[in-house]
């Protein structure tokens, strides 16, 4: 009687893994083509914005401005509000309906992606949310970042509507705002991912290398920060020498307005200065991390992957230094872009892949 109940529990437990698994392969595909589409809408992000395109739709319509213009009457109309703006009136004046058709169909597809990646998250996360597929300890974090995701579609046109009266462009600072929000998402979806997937048995020294992996994701997220902060001043566009800037390591005249610390943020020169020392220092840290795994737990899997996150930051290291002496070409900084991603991803996945996948509960509390 007791054996058949063992191997009823046994049999049960098993069953519950199995169904448990293949939930969370389902979770896994459809976080991957969230991620997959969050990478394209940055991109796409990134080449509005060096296209000077972000500014071309003056509205904020979130179901009606799904539907691009459809008539000769509606393209005269988007390009009449256009003219309006001090972008068209300071700088594009006199551009023609073709024109404005280019820059426009740069921020409609951006916006088109955002509505896009909403549905594509939002409708699934319903479906297996209600079919009883999302774990509890989940529910909170899928939550918080569809409740961001939200956020975000505000920020968005608080960010545009930046640059529709008094400049010519966006501020810097929301810039930078929207793009660090956009990487949050981008995290959170990676950090769940990686907790979902298969781990390897191989222990690290937790203590050690989990610090490490943290202080990575972070460095990585801070200097796409600091990146934005570049983008958003046109920074990238002057002082295009490497390694020195402006003749020297250290330049000159990096504190010149007042007070100090508003140089950190509206001087291009300092701003991009402070990138370049980011960029080292995120290089330093992954070098140090590298060789601290390789002596404390070589061989394993997270001494692996700090070797192969090391050179997707060298490999950025060098995208950066080609966008800069390329004056910004606008392929080579998509590809330093798309690649700061990448590397945000792996550096999301080694600090994840210290603390292993997501324990089965259910079988726990069969046993109990």
């Amino acid at each position: 009687m007791q054996a058949n109940t063992a191997a009823n529990v046994e049999t049960s437990v098993k069953q519950r893994r199995e169904t448990q698994e293949k939930n969370r392969r389902l979770l896994r595909a459809w976080l991957r083509v969230v991620l997959f589409t969050l990478f394209c809408l940055v991109l796409v992000g990134g080449a509005t914005r060096l296209t000077e395109s972000g500014l071309s739709i003056t509205e904020w319509k979130p179901i009606h401005g799904a539907i691009p213009p459809l008539s000769v009457a509606e393209w005269q109309e988007e390009f009449d509000l256009y003219k309006r703006i001090p972008q068209y009136q300071e700088i594009n004046k006199g551009m023609s309906l073709d024109e404005f058709k280019t820059i426009f169909w740069w921020e409609w597809a951006h916006r088109f992606l955002a509505r896009a990646i909403g549905l594509i998250f939002a409708l699934p996360l319903a479906y297996f949310w209600l079919t009883g597929r999302v774990e509890k300890r989940l529910k909170p974090a899928f939550i918080g970042l569809l409740a961001l995701g939200g956020f975000q579609g505000f920020v968005g046109w608080w960010m545009v509507s930046s640059g529709l009266v008094n400049r010519t462009d966006v501020s810097q600072y929301r810039l930078a705002t929207h793009l660090t929000i956009a990487c949050l998402i981008f995290a959170g979806c990676m950090w769940i991912l990686r907790g979902l997937s298969m781990h390897s048995a191989q222990a690290a020294n937790v203590q050690k290398g989990r610090g490490f992996a943290a202080l990575l994701a972070c460095l990585c997220l801070f200097q796409i920060y600091l990146g934005a902060l570049v983008a958003g001043l046109n920074a990238g566009l002057s002082y295009n020498t490497w390694p020195l800037m402006d003749g020297s390591l250290i330049p000159g005249d990096l504190f010149l307005q007042q007070p100090w610390w508003i140089n950190l943020f509206e001087n291009p020169k300092t701003v991009q200065f402070v990138h370049r020392l980011g960029a080292y220092v995120l290089l330093a840290v992954s070098l140090w991390n590298m060789i601290s795994l390789a002596r404390a737990v070589p061989g394993t899997p997270h001494a692996r992957r700090s070797v192969l996150l090391f050179l997707l930051i060298c490999l950025q290291a060098a995208l950066g230094i080609t966008t800069l002496l390329m004056h910004v070409d606008i392929h080579v900084a998509l590809a330093h872009q798309g690649m700061a991603l990448l590397v945000l991803a792996f550096s999301i996945a080694h600090w994840r892949g210290f603390l292993g996948e997501y324990p089965f509960s259910e079988a726990a509390a069969e046993r109990r």
